[in-house]
């Protein structure tokens, strides 16, 4: 059996801006509540880390083993919109991109072929067993819920991941299990707050 937790990396400015990311760092607020996850996660597992500086430092910063970089969990390529608010992208052009899996008005990825890459990496990962934590973002944790579950891609717009909250799969016989989605990792006691701030655009786009 193959267990596997998603986490979506800690926030950002541009999580807290509502604005579609660049390949921006943790700030302060993010990497200390990064650093509240490690007791949360098993030890002793694999752990994978999607390309973005956000996603290693909330590996680094949560204490987990050296990670293996997966190019297939970046996140989507925005195109032109990356840094941009969804309020500030043309209405015509964001209802297409929400609404149409082919389209990809930005010049990046369409969500159907981001939901392709992270398909396959996915039906890799069912072929093995042992624990495994892959630190990566909310549209990628999305992709990866429809698949396991077999959805319609328009699906992808009705699942939350918020930041460092963990979603688990199991894989038995190459099918996925949904186990549980977008659940806070528990803090210490006495840690403060480690409130979830929204994805961008209130959930409309991945980060």
């Amino acid at each position: 059996m193959r267990r596997l937790l998603l986490v979506r990396h800690a926030p950002t400015a541009a999580t807290r801006a509502s604005a579609f990311p660049v390949n921006e760092p943790l700030d302060e607020r993010g990497a200390a509540a990064a650093a509240l996850l490690g007791a949360a996660l098993a030890p002793n597992c694999e752990v994978f880390t999607s390309p973005a500086l956000r996603c290693r430092q909330t590996t680094e910063a949560a204490g987990l083993p050296a990670p293996a970089v997966e190019p297939a969990l970046a996140e989507c390529d925005f195109g032109a919109w990356a840094g941009r608010r969804l309020a500030d992208v043309d209405e015509a052009q964001a209802l297409a991109w929400m609404t149409d899996p082919e389209a990809r008005p930005h010049g990046g990825e369409s969500l159907a072929a981001f939901a392709a890459r992270v398909s396959g990496w996915l039906d890799g990962q069912a072929q093995l067993d042992g624990r495994a934590v892959a630190v990566t973002h909310g549209g990628v944790i999305k992709a990866a819920v429809v698949h396991a579950l077999g959805a319609p891609l328009a699906a992808f717009w009705r699942i939350d991941a918020a930041p460092l909250a963990i979603t688990e799969l199991h894989a038995h016989d190459r099918r996925w299990t949904v186990t549980r989605v977008n659940c806070a990792a528990p803090a210490p006691r006495h840690a403060g707050s480690t409130r979830h701030e929204r994805s961008p655009a209130a959930e409309a786009a991945p980060s």
